[in-house]
Formats: structure tokens, C-alpha cells, sequence
């Protein structure tokens, strides 16, 4: 009995829907926003959220990365400007720890990518601008995992003559040699001639899309990138262990180790900062929070301005039905019937909008997917519930004085009504 009055309830809230189309389209114009707002919106994070999560993962669980002053979520003090930098003199005594498989020490130097004749690589007439030069010891490979169209990185043998040799990065090789073997060719890398001995295949990056800034890189020796750019003195040191399991006991070596090459005295903090990729994944979860409030707060609005409509547009309805409500309870309609009728229509109208709300956000999804940004966008199933659950809510929350309204008219007054 239930279920066939529940049935005749949606049969009449979708007929009040095709009734007056223009009106119920206006009324759940509300809902079919907010719930819009929250497929797309999460669409986006999800997707987001996913890219980043596998470009953590290739930087590997196995890392650690240490530099004089943190670089991730703080703005740094004079203090920690000022603080002493490392060496590798300091990269060389963290390779003899017991846990730790690999140590690199790299410097950078990064050009302006947009000033006029501001070129960092030249070949055969063809230039790059604004590649990164990159300066590391010959365990980068190890540490970073780099893979290799062609070619090979550099020995310690050629870091410690300073040999004029390079790796180029995807994007820079393709620049300069489009599909052609770049091994054994010299580029000009600003004033000096580089014979290129590897090229790198494409680094992950975190939003795809677009060229990758790693991807427009040349990596060479320590002592070469010295003998080019003796000015830079900020080292990046990156460690790499043997297990995940091992991480705590391997960075409390490192922090001891450290403190006593850079001699801190006890009651003093650590004059630098150890960090992983774990420490990325909390930035960016940071940084989704506040992305689902907004959300939130954008999906609200839209919910409670459909909510708002439909509750208006059930008043109506009310009113425009006394005749009607009165009949049915004059032979026999009980309270809790009309109570339950009209409650399952306003459901229904917001349900309605809800579906809608989804279809549009899919839709927008793919879209957005599509674009030539590629930004990374999921569908949620998640999501995809909350939103249609949220939206058959608000038809219960803002159904439920239009229904009361109705079921507690008196039946020879609303006989009366014209």
C-alpha cells in the first residue's frame, strides 16, 4: 500500500514537473547548480588529487631530501638565510650510513624563460630558453631514478676532471634535435661547447598538461657545473635508503650525523630541514581541504536557493490543490497520506534536479578532461551519491511545512475553496 502510494506520488510530482516546466525549471535551477558544483568540483580534486599521488609515488617512498632551510609551506626568517650550506664533503659522509644506498649533492642555476637574447642552449642554429642547468654527482640516477631514452649519465671520473659533457632533458633534446640521435653531438650552453653523452624520457609531473619545467633541463658534473656557474652555493642533498621500514631510524642518523659536521650544540634546534615526499602529499592535502570548503560553500548557496524554490513552489501547489486535498480527505485520505503525497513530490522535484546537476557535471568533467590544459579531472561515485543524497534532503527539508500545510487543511473549508 505504501509503495503504490509512494509511486502515485512521483507519478503526480513529475506530471506537476511537465505541468509547468518553465516554473519547476526555474525552481530547480537552485539544486541543479549546487549539485553541479560539487560533481565538477570534485571531479577536479579527485583527478587532481590522483596525479599527485602518483607523481609522489615515482619520486619514491625511499627518499629523503635535505636542504639548510625548509622550501615547502614557510616562509624562511634572515636566520635561516643565513644558515651554513652544505658541501659535499657532507654528501659523501652521508653515503658511508648504514641504510643509505645512494647520496646526491645538486646545485641549480635557472635563466629568465621570457627575457629578449636570454638563451641557455644553442645547436646547429636551434635554441632553448629558460632551461634549468643542473649541476649533481654521478649518484643522481640512483637517487632520482632517472630512465634514459638514449645515452648514459656521467661517471665520478669525468665529475672530478670537470669534462665537458651533459645529459639533456626530454623537452630540450626534442627542441634541439627533434627525433635525432643527440648522443655524441656538442650544444652551446651559454659561453662553452657540451658533447651530449644521455637524453632523459619525460619526468612525471603533478597536473600534466603542458610543457614539464623538469622536461627543459641539462644535467651535468658537479666540477663542470662549477667551473660554469661558480656563484651558486645552495646545495640540494637527496638520500635514498634501502626500506620504507628503515625511514625513521634513517633520518635520525642523518639529523645526528648533520649535527655534528655542522657542529649545533645541543640545546640548539637543527640548522637544517629533512623531508619526503610524504611532506608534499601533506602540503597538498592542505591545500584540497581548503578547496572541498569552497566547495562546500559554493554548492550551499545553490542547494538552499532550490530548496527555497521548491518550498515555494510546493506552496503554491498547496494552494492551487485545496479543491482537490479536500476531496481526498473527505473520502478517507488520512493526514499522514497527503503528508507523505506532497513530501515525496517536493523529493521528487529535487531529486529530479539532482540527476540533472550530475549529468551537467559529468558532462562539464569530460570537458574539462578534454581540454587542450589537460587538466586531470575523475568522476567520484563518491561524490556522485552525496550530491543526489543532498539533494533528496533539502526536497525533505524544505518539503516537509508545504506537506504539513496540506495535511492539516480542513476538509469543508478547502471544499469551499474556489
Amino acid at each position: 500500500m505504501a509503495h503504490g502510494q509512494a509511486g502515485e506520488s512521483i507519478k503526480m510530482a513529475l506530471e506537476t514537473l511537465r505541468a509547468n516546466k518553465l516554473r519547476s525549471g526555474l525552481t530547480i535551477l537552485g539544486i541543479v547548480i549546487g549539485v553541479t558544483s560539487v560533481i565538477t568540483i570534485s571531479s577536479v580534486i579527485d583527478g587532481v588529487n590522483n596525479r599527485v599521488n602518483d607523481w609522489v609515488s615515482s619520486l619514491g617512498t625511499n627518499v629523503i631530501w635535505i636542504f639548510q632551510m625548509p622550501v615547502i609551506g614557510v616562509r624562511p626568517t634572515t636566520e635561516m638565510l643565513a644558515r651554513k650550506k652544505f658541501t659535499l664533503d657532507d654528501v659523501l659522509a652521508l653515503r658511508q650510513l648504514p641504510h643509505v644506498m645512494g647520496a646526491d649533492g645538486a646545485y641549480q642555476h635557472v635563466k629568465a624563460q621570457f627575457r629578449v637574447g636570454d638563451v641557455s642552449v644553442k645547436y646547429n642554429g636551434k635554441k632553448v630558453a629558460g632551461t634549468i642547468l643542473t649541476g649533481s654527482t654521478a649518484e643522481v640516477g640512483l637517487v632520482n631514478e632517472l630512465h634514459f631514452l638514449e645515452g648514459r649519465l656521467y661517471t665520478d671520473e669525468e665529475d672530478k676532471r670537470g669534462a665537458h659533457v651533459c645529459v639533456l632533458g626530454h623537452d630540450t633534446w626534442e627542441e634541439l634535435f627533434g627525433t635525432e640521435n643527440a648522443v655524441g653531438q656538442d650544444v652551446a650552453v651559454e659561453s662553452g661547447l657540451y658533447t651530449v653523452i644521455g637524453v632523459l624520457d619525460k619526468q612525471k609531473q603533478p597536473f600534466g598538461g603542458g610543457k614539464n619545467r623538469a622536461d627543459n633541463q641539462v644535467y651535468f658534473p658537479l666540477g663542470t657545473f662549477h667551473n660554469l656557474h661558480p656563484e651558486e652555493k645552495d646545495m640540494w642533498v637527496s638520500v635514498k635508503y634501502d626500506d620504507p621500514k628503515n625511514k625513521a631510524l634513517v633520518q635520525e642518523e642523518i639529523r645526528e650525523l648533520l649535527r655534528i659536521r655542522r657542529k649545533v650544540p645541543t640545546w640548539k634546534d637543527d640548522d637544517f630541514e629533512i623531508f619526503g615526499p610524504d611532506s608534499l602529499s601533506k602540503l597538498w592535502g592542505q591545500l584540497t581541504g581548503g578547496l572541498v570548503l569552497f566547495m562546500i560553500a559554493v554548492s550551499s548557496v545553490g542547494l538552499m536557493v532550490g530548496g527555497v524554490g521548491v518550498m515555494n513552489i510546493m506552496l503554491v501547489s498547496v494552494t492551487e490543490r485545496t479543491r482537490e486535498i479536500g476531496v481526498r480527505k473527505a473520502i478517507g485520505a488520512t493526514k499522514r497520506t497527503i503528508l507523505t503525497q506532497f513530501t515525496t513530490e517536493a523529493v521528487t522535484l529535487c531529486a529530479v534536479g539532482g540527476i540533472i546537476g550530475i549529468l551537467v557535471g559529468a558532462i562539464l568533467t569530460y570537458i574539462i578532461y578534454f581540454l587542450p590544459i589537460g587538466l586531470p579531472a575523475t568522476l567520484s561515485t563518491l561524490w556522485i551519491v552525496i550530491g543526489l543524497t543532498v539533494s533528496c534532503a533539502i526536497g525533505l527539508l524544505f518539503g516537509i511545512y508545504p506537506a504539513w500545510k496540506a495535511a492539516t487543511l480542513d476538509p469543508i473549508e478547502a471544499l469551499r475553496y474556489e
